[in-house]
């Protein structure tokens, strides 16, 4: 039986989920994200990074998510970037599933239902998103979801010792 995903604003109890996931899959990460202080990996570091999004919420400027199956936090989901002036109206999607729910369709049903919290809510046009050259599994996601690519960012983020490039996405929502 295929588990429901759905996706709401995060909380402050999400620190410790969040945590969990972190640490368990800190080598599956590694080679995709940023480098980051210890205190970013405990339920504690994770509260004051979840206690600075709702002010950038308020101002318009990010939608800070998580994912859920079942109604676990098994992931997170953010619009950042956003620009909403009626001249631009767009946002950039980021996002991660944990190990133990990937392979189960929840990303690509989350990046749907943020996708339409861009048109619906946010009231955005355009959806931006960069993966790693690597990460062949979100740029599937991103594909399916009507992104299509649009460009390499070249040297574009400094992950696992060295720059590295990142493929540029976009998708015009309401099409």
């Amino acid at each position: 039986m295929r588990s429901s995903t759905r996706i709401r604003l995060i909380e402050p109890t999400d620190a410790g989920p969040i945590a969990a996931h972190r640490v368990r899959d800190f080598e599956a990460f590694r080679p995709r994200e940023p480098d980051q202080p210890a205190s970013f990996f405990t339920p504690e570091g994770q509260a004051e990074r979840i206690d600075r999004l709702p002010a950038g919420y308020r101002a318009g400027t990010v939608w800070p998510g998580v994912v859920l199956a079942d109604d676990l936090v098994i992931e997170q989901v953010t619009v950042g970037g956003i620009l909403p002036q009626p001249h631009l109206r767009r946002g950039s999607v980021g996002y991660w599933i944990a190990s133990v729910a990937q392979n189960q369709g929840h990303a690509g049903r989350a990046v749907g239902l943020v996708l339409r919290v861009m048109t619906d809510e946010l009231g955005l046009h355009r959806a931006e998103a960069s993966a790693n050259l690597e990460n062949l599994p979100s740029q599937r996601v991103l594909r399916r979801n009507g992104f299509s690519p649009c460009g390499v960012a070249h040297s574009s983020i400094f992950l696992d010792g060295s720059w590295r490039d990142a493929l540029l996405w976009e998708r015009v929502l309401g099409d």
